[in-house]
């Protein structure tokens, strides 16, 4: 893929007609688009069952999570630093997880720590999974809401696709060069996408309707 040090205005930025129904999709999903960078040794962070060993032979892999399958079982909520080395991993992958902690920005800063080449992020548009709900002025929301028995796991942020730009690149500083910014949209007929792109052009479209924002970052300055 593209190693661009421009990054893209939203209008611009590369979509990705995908679904991902099972985590083993999302996982799927990474490694067709970033598998150059997925070289040397891989941190995966949050990796729950950890189906990205098995589509990386050849590569030092290391999970992270507090359930699954993990090399290392780590609460992200408690941990006030990852029990790795500065530039341990050639590249961290973490995916579908920041937005479940309340420390998102120690955690992020934490994952560039720990990279030395590069870091490859999501974090989802939760406008797009309440967007319905909303309109009709009933349901519930995935990942929120407030049900009678405490969840052991819930989202901490609420965040729109704007906002999840907005954060990939003000984090672009000092070592971090953006070089990649991918959303992902559930498929549906053409028509239907050009219809919704005239009621709601620009960024408005993006919030409504894409799903995840990928993000990949390159580390310019590498320890020794």
């Amino acid at each position: 893929m593209p190693r661009s040090s421009t990054v893209p205005s939203m209008r611009n930025i590369p979509t990705e007609y995908v679904a991902f129904k099972r985590r083993e999709q999302r996982t799927e999903f990474i490694v067709r688009h970033y598998r150059s960078y997925l070289t040397g040794s891989v941190l995966d962070v949050g990796c729950y069952e950890a189906p990205l060993r098995a589509l990386l032979p050849g590569v030092r892999y290391v999970g992270v999570d507090i359930v699954g399958k993990p090399d290392h079982v780590i609460d992200l909520e408690q941990a006030e630093r990852l029990p790795f080395t500065d530039g341990q991993f050639e590249c961290v992958v973490c995916v579908e997880v920041l937005e479940h902690l309340d420390g998102l920005h120690r955690i992020f800063d934490e994952l560039v720590r720990v990279a030395r080449r590069h870091l490859i992020i999501s974090l989802p548009n939760c406008w797009c999974a309440a967007r319905r709900q909303l309109e009709r002025g009933q349901g519930s929301i995935s990942h929120y809401g407030l049900p009678l028995q405490r969840p052991s796991d819930r989202h901490k942020w609420f965040i729109n696709l704007t906002q999840a730009r907005e954060f990939f690149e003000a984090k672009a500083v000092g070592p971090l060069r953006l070089v990649d910014l991918r959303m992902a949209e559930k498929p549906r007929p053409l028509p239907l996408r050009l219809l919704r792109h005239l009621r709601h052009p620009g960024e408005r479209y993006a919030n409504r309707y894409a799903h995840t924002l990928f993000a990949v970052y390159e580390k310019t300055a590498v320890a020794a």
